[in-house]
């Protein structure tokens, strides 16, 4: 990492845990066999794959054979998404997708391309001032004809924490298949899918100090998926395609790794996620912190500053050495607000001063301080460029 540089946007990606590649390079040039291989070199590719799959179902507290990997938590999501909505359909005949509002465009996308190419009726749930959905709204809007339901775990942009496991027992009542994108929510948070009641849970290495290029789906045995992707019959027929193999492995290890060091990651980020939104709410005019005060990932605060362009400001913060993220599209002589906090019915005056300051394993107070001394003058530069 750049020595004078600071860097808080681990929401974004994490740097990869030197366990992780030590765990990992064995398997770039060593035992290098294609895992369907049935030679020496494949059986060593494939046990290590297995492995990997073991590790990670101890830690959802799931059979392995329920763990499918793909190569990101985006694609988890798509397989989620589509796998279930057609199965539901061949089935049953159902053809109605609830999601929220504030998902991430893995699964709003992936469920929008599903209405738009396969005439599948989507239908958004409502969220409260704080991005969160509630069960009884769920069961509320739940029809025979529902296909899935798709909450996010914990939102990437706001922080805000879902009650996963409240909507999952509705989802169960009524026999309809339940996903959650806990891309995000696995890094600082127990993924326990039977007290989730989850049918699918998506997962991304890459957000818990693990490589880039890998994620895996928890599929319920009993949950019927068609896959999007088609070929050999790797992953039980669920996902085609030779297995990365190094990467799992690097995944696996990574996954081991944050839920053995989960308490201490946690009291960490969360003392200093506390200074940070303490901190900006008492010394900077005109901010509202998004997301909920407390429901919210331990490492995740994020702001919108009225009267704020938040592209100007995550430039101004960049040359001070802050890399942080923004909700905000800045589109072609466009800029608008996020999805996200459209939905959470902020205007364009406060949508567009969005940011968020995520805290990983390896930052330090000092660093937080440093920050925190520099983005009351940062927001004061800013919005003196904006009333020129």
């Amino acid at each position: 990492m750049i020595s004078d540089k600071v860097y808080l946007d681990y929401a974004a990606s994490t740097p990869v845990d030197s366990r992780v590649i030590d765990a990992m390079l064995p398997y770039f040039d060593q035992h290098f066999g294609n895992p369907s291989s049935t030679h020496f070199y494949g059986q060593k590719a494939e046990a290590a794959i297995e492995n990997a799959r073991e590790t990670i179902a101890r830690a959802l507290n799931c059979n392995p054979y329920e763990v499918v990997f793909t190569s990101c938590g985006s694609e988890s999501d798509n397989l989620a998404l589509r796998g279930a909505a057609w199965a539901s359909r061949q089935e049953r005949g159902a053809d109605h997708i609830l999601i929220s509002p504030v998902e991430h465009h893995a699964v709003s996308h992936t469920a929008q391309q599903l209405a738009d190419l396969f005439e599948f009726e989507l239908e958004y749930l409502p969220i409260d001032e704080f991005g969160m959905v509630r069960p009884d709204t769920v069961a509320e809007l739940l029809r025979p004809s529902t296909a899935i339901v798709s909450v996010i775990h914990a939102n990437n942009e706001i922080g805000t924490l879902n009650p996963i496991a409240e909507i999952g027992t509705v989802c169960q009542e009524k026999g309809v298949p339940f996903h959650s994108d806990s891309v995000q929510g696995a890094a600082h948070l127990p993924v326990d899918v039977q007290e989730l009641n989850v049918d699918l849970l998506a997962i991304g290495a890459h957000k818990f100090y693990g490589p880039k290029g890998v994620g895996a789906l928890y599929v319920r045995e009993d949950i019927k998926l068609q896959p999007s992707q088609t070929g050999g019959s790797q992953e039980l027929g669920r996902r085609a395609g030779t297995q990365n193999t190094p990467y799992i492995v690097g995944m696996g290890e990574a996954f081991r790794l944050v839920q053995a060091e989960h308490n201490q990651r946690h009291d960490q980020a969360l003392a200093m996620r506390i200074r940070i939104i303490g901190h900006v709410l008492e010394e900077i005019p005109d901010v509202v912190l998004t997301g909920h005060p407390s429901e919210r990932l331990s490492n995740h605060a994020s702001f919108a500053f009225k009267d704020v362009d938040g592209n100007n400001l995550l430039m101004l913060l960049d040359v001070e050495g802050f890399a942080c993220s923004s909700g905000s599209a800045c589109k072609t002589g466009n800029p608008e607000p996020s999805g996200v906090l459209t939905a959470l019915g902020l205007s364009p005056d406060w949508g567009l001063g969005s940011l968020r300051v995520t805290v990983g394993k390896d930052t330090t107070p000092l660093e937080v301080d440093k920050f925190l001394e520099v983005l009351p003058l940062a927001i004061e530069k800013v919005r003196k460029i904006n009333h020129r």
